[in-house]
């Protein structure tokens, strides 16, 4: 379930206010790569430290661990909201350091595709052939190398099965 900015804010510390709040939208698009990769490092950080803290508090309400302060924890529902919008945020930041990583790979496509085009057009000048592999008449079927197995399946599995039964006639005297 999504969660509106002030329940993301009533969960989170001030620290953490304003990490999150760079991974929302206008912000995100203004953050180069560089702040882009710093900020998934510390909330990923942060993401991970609070997941511990859920866990711990799982722990202790079950009775598994012993309690960090004088009583045991009595729920982990706060921990688990500031788990759920650090998760949030971690999965805008990723998906939009891959979306970064796309469009710079078909950039770089782009500029490979035009260097091959240009080295193509400088080839053609040329009195030599760039490709000398032609179809000529199409395709042809090719004989195989492996040679041809005449001896029926069913045949092959009887023989392995009186195989066996002989064998097993032999171990057992």
């Amino acid at each position: 379930m999504a969660m509106t900015r002030k329940q993301e804010e009533r969960a989170l510390d001030k620290d953490e206010r304003e990490l999150v709040a760079k991974s929302h939208h206008p912000a995100l698009q203004d953050l180069d790569d560089k702040e882009l990769s710093s900020l998934v490092k510390l909330l990923r950080e942060r993401r991970d430290k609070a997941g511990g803290e859920v866990q711990r508090r799982r722990r202790e309400m079950r009775g598994k661990a012993a309690p960090k302060g004088a009583e045991p924890a009595a729920s982990a529902s706060g921990n688990k909201a500031k788990l759920e919008v650090l998760a949030t945020a971690m999965r805008r930041l990723n998906s939009e350091a891959a979306r970064r990583e796309r469009m710079a790979s078909q950039v770089s496509q782009a500029e490979l595709s035009q260097k091959a085009l240009k080295l193509k057009q400088k080839a053609d000048g040329d009195d030599a052939p760039a490709n000398t592999r032609h179809a000529h008449k199409g395709m042809r079927k090719t004989a195989s190398d492996r040679r041809q197995n005449l001896v029926r399946p069913m045949e092959l599995g009887r023989q392995r099965k009186a195989g066996a039964v002989a064998q097993a006639k032999r171990d057992a005297k």
